[in-house]
C-alpha cells in the first residue's frame, strides 16, 4: 500500500484571477457548474451539506443541487431526516462542491429554509414513480431492522398510491440563501488561487485568500 503521506498531486490546470472573475458570486458559480457539467465530470450536481446538531456535533452528507435561483441553493429531502432535525434547530449551513476533474471546490455559506409548498409540490410530481414512492417508505435515518422493512414499505405504498403518489407533508425542498461563498482553484506548489464573496451593506466584497 502506498504511503498516505506521500500521496500528493500537483495542481496545473487553470487559474482563477480577481480581474478575471465575476462581480457576483452567483455568476461565477454559474461559470463553474457548466463548466463541471460540460466536462462530464461524475456527478457535477452532487455537493456535501453540512449541518450543526443541538450538541454542536457536525455532520454532513452528500445532497444535489436541483436549482440554482437568483438567491440561492435549492435541494429536496426528507425533513424528518438528522439534517431536517438540525436544519430546525440551526438554520445555518455550508454546502460544498468538489469537482476533482477541474481541481475546483466552492463553499458556500448562509442561512437555510423551506421553500414554498407548491414548488416542492411541482418537484416531487416530475421524479420517477420508484424515486416518489421511496419517499413515502424510508423513514430517513431511522433505524430499521433490515432491507425487508424498506422493500416491504415501498410495496404497499405502490400498491396504496399506484401511479399517482402525492408529496409526503415530511418531504420537500429547502433553499440556502449564501452570505458568503469561496472560490478555490488548484495550483503548483499548493500557492493555490482562493476567492471569497462577502455581504457588505448590500454589496458582495470579493477578497483573495491565502491557500
Amino acid at each position: 500500500m502506498q504511503s498516505l503521506a506521500d500521496m500528493r498531486k500537483s495542481y496545473e490546470l487553470k487559474e482563477l484571477d480577481e480581474k478575471a472573475s465575476c462581480s457576483l458570486p452567483q455568476d461565477q458559480f454559474s461559470i463553474w457548474l457548466d463548466e463541471a457539467i460540460e466536462s462530464k465530470v461524475p456527478e457535477p450536481n452532487a455537493m456535501t451539506l453540512a449541518t450543526v446538531g443541538s450538541d454542536l456535533r457536525p455532520s454532513t452528507r452528500i445532497v444535489l443541487i436541483k436549482k440554482l435561483a437568483p438567491d440561492g441553493i435549492i435541494w429536496y429531502t426528507n425533513y424528518d431526516s438528522r439534517k431536517g432535525k438540525e436544519l430546525a434547530g440551526n438554520p445555518f449551513a455550508c454546502l460544498q462542491f468538489h469537482w476533482v476533474e477541474l481541481e475546483r471546490v466552492v463553499r458556500i455559506e448562509g442561512r437555510v429554509e423551506k421553500i414554498g409548498t407548491q414548488e416542492s409540490d411541482d418537484y416531487f410530481n416530475s421524479r420517477p414513480l420508484e424515486s416518489r414512492i421511496g419517499a413515502w417508505a424510508s423513514p430517513q435515518s431511522q433505524v430499521i431492522e433490515s432491507r425487508t422493512v424498506l422493500v416491504t414499505k415501498a410495496a404497499d405504498f405502490a400498491a396504496k398510491f399506484l401511479s399517482n403518489p402525492p408529496r409526503p407533508p415530511h418531504w420537500g425542498g429547502y433553499i440556502l440563501r449564501p452570505d458568503s461563498w469561496e472560490f478555490w482553484q488548484g495550483r503548483q506548489n499548493r500557492l493555490h488561487d482562493r476567492l471569497r464573496y462577502t455581504q457588505l451593506n448590500g454589496a458582495w466584497v470579493r477578497e483573495r485568500l491565502a491557500p
